[in-house]
Order: C-alpha cells, then sequence, then structure tokens
C-alpha cells in the first residue's frame, strides 16, 4: 500500500493514545518512515508502520514492558541488520515474560531476553490483511442525505489519512465544501455552509426581482 498517514489516522487504525504514538517514536521503538523536520511539518507513517505499532501495541496487551521491547530491538539490530530491526519484518512469540523471534533462515526460535518459554505465537498475516481492510474501508469516501432548507441534498464525506477528521463536498453544488473532526462534525458543518448558501440564493433572486 502507497498511503502515508498522519498522527490522527494512525492513532485510530492503531488504537494507540498520542501519548504512546510519540513515546514510541522517541524511545525509538516504532518510528515514523518519514520524521517531521521541523516546525510546520508532521510525521508520516507508512503501512509497515502501521504494521510494526499494531505488533508492539500488542506485545504491550501481553504485558511486555516497553523496556523489554528495547532490549529485543537492540538484540535484532545487533544480529539482523539487514531487516534494520523493525518490528514488521519478524514474527514475534511471547509468553508474557520474554520474547522469541522466528528466523525463518536457518528454521529457528531465539529468545532474543534469554528467558521464559514459548506459549502464543504473534503471527502477522492475518494482522496485516485485518489492518489493510481497515486501512480500505477508512480511504473509501461515503455518501449520506442530508436535509436543508426542506431539500434532500447528497453529501460525500472522505477520510483525511493525513490530518485525520473528514473532508465533506455537496454532490448537486460541487462548492459547497467543508470539514470535521467527526462524520457528525463534517456534516454539521457542511449543512451550516449549504444554509448560507440558499440564504445568498434567496437574496440574490429578491434583488434581481425588484430590479426588474
Amino acid at each position: 500500500m502507497s498511503f502515508t498517514f498522519g498522527r490522527k489516522a494512525v492513532m485510530s487504525l492503531v488504537g494507540i493514545s498520542k501519548m504512546q504514538l510519540e513515546y514510541w517514536d522517541r524511545s525509538g521503538i516504532v518510528r515514523p518512515s518519514k520524521a517531521a523536520a521541523g516546525k510546520g511539518t508532521r510525521r508520516e507513517y507508512t503501512f509497515r508502520d502501521l504494521v510494526a505499532l499494531k505488533v508492539a501495541k500488542r506485545l504491550r496487551d501481553e504485558g511486555i514492558s516497553l523496556q523489554k521491547i528495547r532490549k529485543a530491538l537492540a538484540y535484532l539490530r545487533k544480529n539482523f541488520p539487514e531487516k534494520e530491526a523493525h518490528l514488521s519484518e519478524f514474527r514475534f512469540l511471547t509468553d508474557g515474560a520474554t520474547i522469541f523471534v522466528v528466523d525463518r533462515d536457518p528454521q529457528r526460535i531465539l529468545d532474543t531476553l534469554k528467558l521464559g518459554q514459548l506459549v502464543i505465537s504473534l503471527a502477522l498475516g492475518e494482522w496485516i490483511e485485518a489492518l489493510k481492510g481497515e486501512v480500505k474501508k477508512l480511504a473509501t469516501p461515503k455518501e449520506e442525505k442530508i436535509m436543508v432548507e426542506g431539500q434532500e441534498i447528497t453529501v460525500v464525506l472522505t477520510p483525511d489519512l493525513e490530518d485525520g477528521g473528514y473532508m465533506v463536498q455537496c454532490r448537486e453544488i460541487p462548492g459547497a465544501v467543508s470539514q470535521g473532526e467527526t462524520e457528525q462534525e463534517a456534516l454539521d458543518n457542511i449543512s451550516e455552509v449549504l444554509e448560507e448558501h440558499f440564504e445568498y440564493v434567496k437574496e440574490r433572486q429578491a434583488r434581481e426581482a425588484q430590479a426588474v
């Protein structure tokens, strides 16, 4: 997938907070492929980064501390430099106390922390396919019907993957465009835009009638 994702979209897709996302960046758990270059610029995450964030979140959900995740990454950077120790490149196994990684060539299971025994497997295949489905669903425009001044109007909601929120445009009046943090806020805002448009049209028609 060639999409890049901004902070709000990443938080929604992965299910983590702004604080977690920023801390994981600062601490080297998962950094965006494109870092912010200064004031006014933003971090951009790739689909590969989303997979890595999903892995990190699952490891945290299984009780693995960030300290242990960092230690495991240090091991991977040392022993797998060609993979850049990116979390999306490995298959992980954990028992809640340690982190194992599967090396396919040669086939072996490595204990990155030298502790515990194998209990569960964090296979990424199903996660990746599910995540692709979530991204596709999030990126797909959606039509809604709204009532404005007694008229049924069709509007199109398009998620903003970089900044988060939604863009909304009126199908019957393409120049009527707005946005909002949520779908409902976007619909409320476009309704206000259309009300102002219809009010302007009425006033113009009244002036034209008086001029005749």
